[in-house]
């Protein structure tokens, strides 16, 4: 236990321009694990939009050199004696941001972020969990556990974070209606039904109001930020909770007197803040969900599952807003 270890690893030298001037190297790099750590085989790991970003510059706390990835699942093969050989996963707000993450065949976390992989899980569908449950799991937790006698509405249903969200609140037997661009159904697993409104045809204010008998929705979950805040704001119920996550642009008009007046209240989440002991936490809380069968992991696609000599292509596929959960496999 904590000696030097040998990887594999996507390394980010300097930041890129853009995404099509991408350019990782793939190197070897020696793993020193401290007290308290343990070393984990990786045999998937997610790739996220967060980690994209961080390649290109876009948050000036990322670090360079560095190996990216946030989320991972594999075994461990190095660290306390009742934890080698198990199956895990977990994710982070500060593996591949500003330490080394998870886009390597090994990878050194701390021990107590350690989550034990169902075992009826698969790796690649494990890398898959991390960052868009912790999200939705940490947006509920802030906001207010939805019960069964909510309305949840969801802005971004089909994301990943939006499906994370929406198995959650059905869960929870809260009434789900969800948002989306065009015409089609909800993608996702649920535990009751989710209603669908095609915000590209259809007044969402108005269509909300009526599908709730003029209350509007409890719980707002905006996945995508100011494109809908103005429709999640008139939305909501009188005291009703808006989750925000993301932003396109980050100044918004803002109604201060229909704020108070309705007793509003707007939740900020932000799991880059989060270190892999926290969002290991929030994940142990959801294992009895997947367990249950009430949450599930996101199917993946063989087509979105890439080696590390492919990071290039796997990026491009995540900032070009794939429906698929990207997955590295690191020793493929």
């Amino acid at each position: 236990m904590n000696k030097a270890i040998e990887a594999t690893a996507l390394r980010l030298n300097a930041k890129a321009a853009d995404v099509t001037s991408f350019d990782a190297a793939i190197e070897t790099c020696v793993l020193k694990p401290g007290p308290g750590d343990v070393v984990v085989e990786v045999k998937a790991a997610g790739v996220n939009p967060s980690d994209v970003k961080a390649a290109t510059g876009l948050m000036s706390y990322a670090v360079f050199p560095r190996t990216p990835g946030r989320d991972f699942a594999g075994v461990v093969i190095d660290g306390p004696p009742e934890w080698l050989g198990r199956e895990v996963f977990g994710s982070s707000g500060d593996l591949g941001i500003r330490r080394d993450g998870s886009h390597a065949t090994r990878l050194v976390v701390e021990t107590a972020a350690l989550v034990e992989k169902p075992a009826a899980i698969t790796m690649e569908e494990a890398a898959g969990i991390g960052v868009p449950f912790v999200t939705a799991i940490e947006g509920f937790r802030r906001a207010g556990l939805p019960t069964a006698q909510d309305t949840v509405l969801i802005m971004g249903l089909n994301g990943k974070v939006g499906q994370a969200a929406a198995q959650l609140a059905t869960w929870r037997g809260a009434r789900v209606i969800g948002v989306v661009r065009k015409d089609e159904a909800y993608e996702g697993h649920a535990n009751g039904p989710v209603d669908v409104i095609n915000s590209a045809v259809t007044d969402v204010v108005a269509r909300v109001r009526a599908l709730t008998g003029g209350k509007g929705a409890d719980i707002v979950f905006n996945t995508v930020g100011d494109p809908y805040f103005q429709a999640a704001h008139r939305s909501l119920a009188l005291a009703g909770r808006q989750i925000l996550i993301a932003a396109v642009n980050p100044v918004v008009e803002f109604n201060i007197l229909e704020f108070y007046r309705g007793r509003h209240t707007y939740v900020g989440i932000d799991t880059l803040a989060f270190s892999s002991i926290a969002s290991g936490d929030l994940l142990r809380g959801a294992l009895a969900g997947f367990a249950s069968g009430h949450l599930k992991p996101y199917p993946i696609s063989p087509n979105a599952v890439y080696s590390l000599s492919d990071a290039k292509a796997a990026y491009l596929a995540v900032i070009g807003s794939s429906r698929d959960r990207v997955i590295f496999r690191p020793s493929g």
